[in-house]
């Protein structure tokens, strides 16, 4: 019988590894996608959310302090057809939409935060990892 539940508990955790390497593997993926999509770093764009607080009008998955409903919600952006109902979501349209919202929308409550071009890339490619 013991024999039997030590078979089973290492099973268990063999199959909780092969999971969790999988998960970290899709993770990684997901990193390198967006860095290659943006050329941006999305660990330094993580920072800038929160620097920028837009956390203070938008939900956020990862990032600390308020979570907000002014704006809409930033996780899975990267699955949405348009940015602002305006532009198609693309890296590029991303980081001019980040930068420069109201040449974008002119009526919209988006503050121009007056974000770097670079400051832009990283949180696309942030942005990028919510999947």
């Amino acid at each position: 019988m013991r024999k039997a539940l030590a078979i089973a508990i290492v099973l268990l955790l063999a199959v909780a590894t092969g999971l969790y390497a999988q998960k970290r593997s899709a993770r990684s993926y997901v990193r390198r996608e967006a860095v290659r999509l943006t050329g941006g770093d999305p660990d330094h764009g993580r920072q800038l959310v929160a620097h920028y607080g837009c956390n203070a009008c938008h939900t956020i998955p990862g990032v600390a302090g308020p979570q907000s409903t002014v704006g809409p919600p930033l996780d899975r952006i990267i699955e949405r057809t348009f940015l602002a109902g305006e532009l198609p979501n693309t890296a590029t349209n991303m980081e001019r939409w980040i930068r420069e919202p109201h040449s974008v929308e002119p009526k919209t409550a988006m503050p121009d935060m007056g974000v770097t071009e670079q400051d832009a890339k990283d949180i696309t490619a942030f942005l990028y990892t919510l999947r």
